[in-house]
């Protein structure tokens, strides 16, 4: 008998594998052209993650050259002046220690307000405070304040409440050179005022200290108090330190309040919307 043919399809051939691409080697790209691809990577990732890759993207990240170009971008006003003082208030070389625009670029302490939770949306945390009568609590505005974060306030009782925020300029990203510079103005803020059916009283201090915290410059607001049965009156205090001295790097904010009623529970001023942001002098 004759060979049985197959009626069955061909046998189809695996197609090959393509070859796996060879991963692109950032290091091997002139340092230069190193630089520009890195200034795109967010600087908190620089710091923390592309940091510890190898030796050679430490130095760069560690260098100046990198956050000069990161600054650079900026061609606002700002930005444009931002990047003069970063050329001209070099720091000294500092053995293995990075550049201190690093943390600057990552922390971007300028026109921001450096102070933690300024209307009570976080209770009570990041302040020292003080309690006088039944002591501080938060509650909702009774007045609209503008540009708030959060539409809280810190309410006092009818004795001195007190409470208090220390700002380390070189930890929220100001290098010692720039604070010396002459270039920067420090402009603080603060909002108080009044239930409609009780008076109350308020003062401010706020104080630019030197490494061992001696004063060298403050500014204290003492408002005559509001009285009572005054529609919810709210009221700003503003200040800015423009001539700044050497050596400032720390400041102290510090505000009180009560009620002039003495009556027991919190009728006592209402102080919300605390701010200290570090400027540039344009001029």
């Amino acid at each position: 008998m004759g060979a049985w043919a197959s009626r069955g399809r061909a046998a189809r051939v695996p197609a090959p594998e393509p070859e796996p691409e060879e991963a692109l080697d950032l290091s091997q790209l002139p340092p230069e052209l190193l630089l520009v691809v890195l200034s795109h990577v967010p600087p908190r990732t620089l710091l923390g993650r592309c940091r510890q890759v190898c030796r050679g993207w430490r130095a760069l990240v560690d260098g100046q050259a990198l956050w000069l170009l990161i600054l650079a971008r900026d061609h606002g006003a700002t930005g444009r002046a931002l990047l003069h003082l970063a050329r001209s208030c070099q720091s000294p070389a500092r053995n293995a220690r990075p550049c201190p625009l690093g943390r600057f670029c990552a922390r971007r302490p300028i026109g921001r307000n450096l102070i933690r939770n300024p209307c009570g949306q976080e209770g009570l945390r990041k302040w020292m405070v003080q309690h006088g009568g039944d002591g501080w609590v938060v509650e909702e505005n009774r007045t609209t304040v503008p540009g708030a974060p959060s539409q809280t306030c810190f309410v006092t009782s009818f004795s001195w409440c007190r409470k208090k925020q220390v700002l380390d300029l070189e930890e929220e990203g100001l290098w010692p050179e720039l604070l010396d510079s002459g270039r920067i103005e420090i402009c603080v803020s603060d909002w108080w005022g009044a239930r409609h059916d009780s008076g109350c009283m308020y003062r401010l201090l706020v104080q630019l200290l030197d490494a061992n915290q001696t004063v060298l410059d403050k500014f204290s607001a003492v408002p005559d108090p509001i009285p009572q049965w005054n529609n919810n009156a709210c009221l700003h205090v503003t200040h800015v330190f423009s001539n700044i001295k050497m050596g400032v790097r720390f400041v102290s904010f510090e505000h009180w309040g009560q009620d002039t009623q003495f009556w027991a529970g919190h009728y006592g001023a209402r102080v919300t919307n605390s701010s200290v942001i570090v400027q540039v002098r344009l001029s």
